[in-house]
């Protein structure tokens, strides 16, 4: 979904803030009963700021703190995973794989990771980055030559650090649009090419396409796919024996937790596109087991169990600020940084914090996050659709760690964030009053054909069924719009004059955006004064979504 300013801002206000009948099965290891030695930081670490006993407190309490969050919120299943000096000290279920189903989340439950697939990807990458398979700084058409950005330059040298810390000049979510309509992983791809460009480097966009080009020109250095290489080398030599870069893989598991958004206030079970086209961005699946055991490895700088599975040097790319991803919240305030795959940002102990959160808004929210210093980790993994519910679980953990309790309403201002952000590219149509008196449409049949469009591909507009036109233009039946591969059908509405309404559909739905039939636009029939051109505001956020006879 189009979280990503959202989740940005989640992770980097969480550091910045921060000083220093719900059950299920689980697994609690308190830290004071662990007697492995810590792991040793590297020199250039500080030391530890937080004792055994603060963190044993935080997680004392950090049922409670769950428990809390779905009374307040009715998230069917929650499930929490936490780190410490190289020990899981805390895995554990809350409520629900399903609503109106008896089975309990549980820390071997797959959830879907959505963005939370790019700490991941990062790691798979940094792996390679090791094995001298690629460079952070390889240009992608090093790997795939056919790959092409609108300016030659870009094209050129566009490298994956620059894809996967959002720098590449892709304007924000670059193709998303498309697979909401039924379009491939190679045709959108292919058409990234098309999109405008702002400052090379110098800018920051947050692009699950771009990101998921450059996945697939490692995959390609190796000489194997974007999935099969996660597993062969981070999944299974971690023993991550239920996390998957595949759907399917999630689809088939027996223990997996469904999808749910809110309809009326009430939780329904829902289902989420396919994000095998965008697999290293957010097509991840994974447990609080398995993603338990990633954080130790990330927090052990790619050390796991003794053995070293990624390059200590290849790994700490991705923690080092590669691109300003938010500004600062006011005066003296720090900004938002993005590594690679990573937000990075630092608390006001100056301590390193790693996050990322994930969203389907179709039933998915989780988020990560690490203190390195501190040797700390948790993981929060939600059936839910993003309202806050992951990022709260976690900052009241640190809070709490921090300072023996919770110094904000995480939960109130996660939430607050969540519903003031969650209108962002809403058409005025979609809260607006329809006129009072709107201009006449023209008859039905001056709006129907056949537009085309080289990004989108081509749209038909038809008339269905019979009456008296459901406030359409005049004549029988209703005005419908046809886009995508899969010929899907809208029904339109009439607002006022050439402009319609429809309700969109998809990841990345906004209620009712607007069509509008031009006159005189260029097209084949503008001489005679007829429609030859339209354009449908939801598919133009970066200019593209204009369509001519």
């Amino acid at each position: 979904m189009r979280l990503s300013r959202l989740l940005v801002s989640a992770g980097a206000v969480t550091a910045l803030t921060v000083p220093g009948a719900l059950y299920g099965t689980d697994r609690v290891v308190g830290p004071q009963q662990s007697t492995a030695s810590p792991a040793p930081a590297p020199p250039s670490q500080q030391p530890p700021q937080l004792t055994q006993a603060q963190v044993s407190d935080a997680l004392g309490q950090l049922d409670g703190v769950v428990q809390n969050a779905m009374t307040q919120t009715g998230v069917p299943g929650v499930a929490v995973g936490v780190v410490y000096q190289d020990k899981t000290v805390y895995a554990k279920g809350f409520g629900v794989r399903e609503v109106g189903k008896p089975d309990r989340v549980d820390p071997g439950t797959v959830f879907q990771l959505a963005s939370m697939s790019k700490p991941l990807a990062s790691t798979v990458v940094a792996q390679a980055v090791g094995r001298k398979v690629v460079g952070w700084d390889d240009p992608i058409i090093a790997h795939d030559p056919g790959f092409a950005l609108k300016d030659p330059y870009v094209t050129a040298h566009v490298t994956i650090a620059d894809m996967f810390s959002h720098r590449s000049g892709l304007p924000d979510h670059p193709g998303d649009l498309l697979e909401d309509l039924g379009y491939n992983g190679d045709y959108i791809i292919s058409h990234l090419r098309m999109e405008p460009l702002s400052a090379f480097r110098a800018t920051y966009a947050y692009t699950n396409y771009g990101l998921t080009e450059a996945g697939n020109a490692v995959a390609d250095a190796a000489k194997t796919t974007w999935p099969d290489l996660a597993a062969t080398s981070l999944f299974q030599p971690l023993g991550m024996t239920h996390s998957s870069y595949r759907r399917s893989d999630y689809d088939r598991a027996a223990d997996k937790a469904t999808a749910h958004v809110q309809v009326d206030g009430h939780w329904q079970p829902s289902t989420t596109e396919n994000a095998d086209s965008q697999a290293p961005a957010g097509g991840a699946s994974s447990t609080v087991d398995d993603l338990d055991t990633w954080m130790r490895l990330q927090l052990g700088n790619g050390s796991s169990d003794g053995k070293q599975i990624v390059d200590p040097a290849a790994l700490d790319q991705t923690r080092i600020p590669h691109n300003i991803a938010s500004p600062p919240r006011g005066p003296g305030g720090e900004p938002g940084f993005y590594g690679l795959g990573w937000n990075v940002n630092y608390d006001q102990l100056g301590r390193l914090r790693l996050n990322h959160s994930g969203a389907f808004d179709l039933g998915a929210a989780t988020t990560v996050t690490l203190l390195p210093t501190e040797q700390l980790g948790i993981v929060v993994l939600t059936n839910g659709q993003p309202i806050g519910v992951p990022e709260a679980i976690a900052a009241a953990f640190f809070d709490i760690a921090q300072n023996g309790h919770q110094t904000v309403d995480w939960l109130g201002f996660y939430r607050g964030l969540f519903q003031q952000l969650a209108g962002a590219g809403h058409s005025p149509i979609d809260y607006a009053k329809p006129p009072a008196s709107p201009q006449p449409a023209k008859a039905n049949s001056a709006y129907t054909g056949s537009y085309k469009n080289d990004y989108y591909g081509p749209v038909t507009f038809t008339v269905t069924g019979s009456g008296n036109g459901s406030g359409n233009g005049s004549g029988n039946g209703e005005l419908a719009m046809v886009l995508g591969p899969d010929k899907e059908t809208f029904p339109l509405t009439h607002y006022t004059g050439d402009t319609f309404s429809y309700r969109t559909r998809g990841e990345n739905a906004v209620g009712l955006s607007g069509v509008t039939f031009h006159t005189g636009a260029g097209g084949a029939n503008g001489a005679n004064g007829a429609v030859d051109a339209v354009t449908v505001e939801n598919l133009d956020t970066t200019g593209l979504g204009t369509f001519t006879r």
